[in-house]
């Protein structure tokens, strides 16, 4: 059953996309931002931190199990329902593509204006006066980091807790989005968000790594994760991009503006420079990733009901 809800989760996202009106997040996303605005004040950020992570999701994802127990009383297929919708609502693979294919194209027609547009609403770093290869490389970066923030993470923890599973991922990734910054404002208000954040990511970054060297060059991303990731600030980004620069063969990693200060960072990857047509293969690998997934969880799940019969 498992398997069949990610499926029917994957093609409900990648046919429908993120609702563009009346999202769910869009509300959590006020809810988060009053919560903040109240608590983020005073003394004893962290334990406020804490206490405004809890408010924010606990509810939620408490009415999200309540819902799937209750509409057990119609039927199974009602809470697989549920569960799927749930799915639907954490994943962005849609997403993905669509925020960053358009850069592709843009630069392919050697439109820099727009890419740098296009690629400023995905990324943090200053994007105004970017080339085409560091926009290049922030689209394939953004690719590989968010492959796992937007869609193996969500998968796995669906897998592990069903539909409120993936909820609380979802989530907890959004707060650390919007609270998790190393900022006078954020540091200690949002130290809870982001070190829960980076636990819910632990295992599935690595499992999205290994997918990543599985689809590509083997030997040069375990080789690159082995070495590079620990150089990287992020315990989950490090291995989950090292793993996909090096199985793409690229380069990333380097120089980035961020809010007018340029910050090197340690390299990742082996090989050239990224290119325009290198965010579409970033994409390719993603997908590659995600139909892996799918195949390994519907295989385990056939091994699991012929053994069973």
């Amino acid at each position: 059953m498992i398997a069949l809800l990610v499926i029917v989760g994957v093609l409900l996202d990648l046919m429908l996309g993120e609702a563009r009106r009346w999202h769910p997040l869009v509300g959590f996303g006020l809810l988060a931002n009053t919560l903040e605005r109240e608590l983020n004040q005073g003394g004893q950020k962290y334990l406020k931190g804490a206490l405004a992570w809890l408010l924010a999701i606990l509810p939620l994802v408490l009415l999200a199990y309540w819902t799937i127990r209750w509409s057990a009383i119609l039927g199974i297929w009602a809470s697989a329902g549920i569960h799927a919708v749930l799915l639907y609502f954490s994943l962005g693979l849609r997403s993905l593509r669509d925020h960053t294919l358009p850069i592709e194209r843009a630069m392919a027609q050697n439109d820099l204006v727009q890419a740098r547009q296009l690629t400023g609403r995905i990324v943090s770093r200053d994007t105004a006066q970017a080339d085409a290869s560091d926009l290049a490389k922030a689209g394939v970066e953004s690719l590989l980091e968010n492959g796992n923030d937007a869609v193996f993470g969500a998968l796995f923890w669906f897998i592990v807790g069903g539909g409120p599973g993936a909820l609380l991922f979802r989530l907890a990734n959004t707060l650390d989005a919007m609270w998790g910054y190393r900022n006078p404002r954020y540091h200690a208000f949002g130290c809870v968000a982001a070190r829960i954040d980076d636990a819910l990511n632990w295992i599935p970054a690595r499992f999205t790594a290994l997918s990543y060297a599985l689809l590509g060059d083997m030997r040069q991303a375990l080789h690159c994760w082995h070495t590079q990731a620990p150089n990287w600030s992020s315990p989950n980004a490090g291995p989950v991009m090292a793993a996909g620069a090096g199985a793409l063969g690229l380069i990333l990693g380097g120089a980035a503006s961020y809010e007018g200060v340029t910050e090197n960072r340690p390299p990742l990857g082996v090989g050239c420079a990224a290119s325009a047509t290198d965010i579409g293969r970033a994409w390719r690998l993603v997908a590659g990733a995600t139909a892996l997934w799918i195949a390994v969880l519907s295989i385990v799940a056939a091994c699991i009901f012929f053994l069973k019969g």
